[in-house]
C-alpha cells in the first residue's frame, strides 16, 4: 500500500517510524511519506492560510499550496489503461475533520484494501471547500471524523487511522489469528485477557482460563464478550441481529440480567 500525507507540521508524523508501522515501512509492506504542504507555496513567507471570507475567527488553509500538492501527489492525467504515471489507480484521499463520517473498524477494513491513500491534514478553521469539490472531479474524497471533539489538526486522526489500518495489511502482525478475536471483529467487544502469574495482588485469573478445555474457554470468552458489549456498548449490542444469538448466548445474557430482542435463534 502507498499512503502520502500532508501536514504543515511534518514532524508531528514522526511516531510512524516506530514500532509496527515503521517494521511495515522497512519491509515495504507500506510505502509512506510524509510531506510538508509548505513546500507548495510560492511567497517568501510560505503562507498556507488567510482570512475567512464572511468575517468570523480563526484562518483557513489556502486552495493554491493544497492544489499543486495534490497535483504532484496524484497527477491528473492518467495513462490509456487508466492508471497514474506511477502506475497506481488513484489514490482515495481522506480529510480528517469534525464534520465527517465516524471512524470505524468496518471503514479500517475497507480503507486496508486500497492501494493508495492520501492525507489532508487541516488545521486552523480547516481547508477551503474548493480543494475538497475539485479533487472530488478525480478521486474519491472521503471526510473522516474520530469522534464528536474538535483537535488542532488532522494529524492525529492521521495517526489513529493509519494504525488501525496497517495493523490489517497482510504479514503485518506476527499472529494474525488475533485479528479475529479482538474487539470490533465480530460487532462485539473483547472478552477480559489474562497472563501469568494466576494469583495477583489477591485477584485469580479465572478458574476456566486455567482449565485447558478450549470448548469452556471458548464459551466463557464468547459470555463474557456479549456481557462485556451489552454493558460497555449498548450501541454496538444494539445494531447484532438478534438472530445471531443462539441460546447459549441468550442464557448467558439472561443469567446477568439483560433482556434480549426476540427473533429467530442461531443454530
Amino acid at each position: 500500500m502507498r499512503v502520502d500525507v500532508v501536514s504543515i507540521f511534518p514532524e508531528y508524523l514522526a511516531p510512524l517510524d516506530l514500532s509496527l508501522i515503521g517494521k511495515a515501512r522497512a519491509n515495504g509492506t507500506l510505502r509512506l511519506a510524509v510531506h510538508d504542504l509548505r513546500s507548495w507555496t510560492h511567497d517568501v513567507h510560505r503562507t498556507v492560510d488567510d482570512t475567512p471570507y464572511g468575517g468570523g475567527p480563526g484562518m483557513v488553509m489556502r486552495p493554491e499550496p493544497w492544489g499543486d500538492a495534490l497535483d504532484a501527489l496524484a497527477p491528473p492525467e492518467l495513462t490509456p489503461d487508466g492508471l497514474t504515471p506511477d502506475g497506481l489507480t488513484r489514490p482515495r484521499l481522506l480529510v480528517p475533520s469534525p464534520a465527517g463520517e465516524p471512524f470505524t473498524q468496518a471503514m479500517a477494513h475497507e480503507l486496508a484494501a486500497e492501494s493508495h491513500l492520501l492525507f489532508a491534514c487541516g488545521r486552523y478553521e480547516g481547508i477551503d471547500q474548493r480543494v475538497l469539490d475539485h479533487a472530488a472531479t478525480r478521486m474519491r474524497v472521503t471526510e473522516v471524523s474520530l469522534g464528536d471533539y474538535v483537535l488542532f489538526g488532522g494529524e492525529v486522526a492521521v495517526l489513529v487511522i493509519l494504525e488501525a489500518v496497517t495493523r490489517l495489511l497482510p504479514g503485518v502482525l506476527g499472529n494474525a489469528g488475533s485479528l479475529d478475536e479482538e474487539s470490533h471483529a465480530h460487532g462485539l467487544l473483547e472478552a477480559p485477557m489474562y497472563t501469568k502469574p494466576a494469583a495477583w495482588r489477591g485477584h485469580e485469573v479465572p478458574e476456566v482460563l486455567r482449565s485447558g478445555d478450549h470448548g469452556r474457554i471458548a464459551r466463557w470468552r464468547r459470555d463474557e464478550a456479549l456481557v462485556r458489549t451489552v454493558t460497555r456498548r449498548p450501541d454496538m449490542f444494539a445494531a447484532l441481529d438478534p438472530a445471531s444469538l443462539d441460546k447459549r448466548d441468550r442464557a448467558a445474557l439472561d443469567r446477568a440480567g439483560f433482556q434480549v430482542p426476540p427473533g429467530d435463534v442461531a443454530k
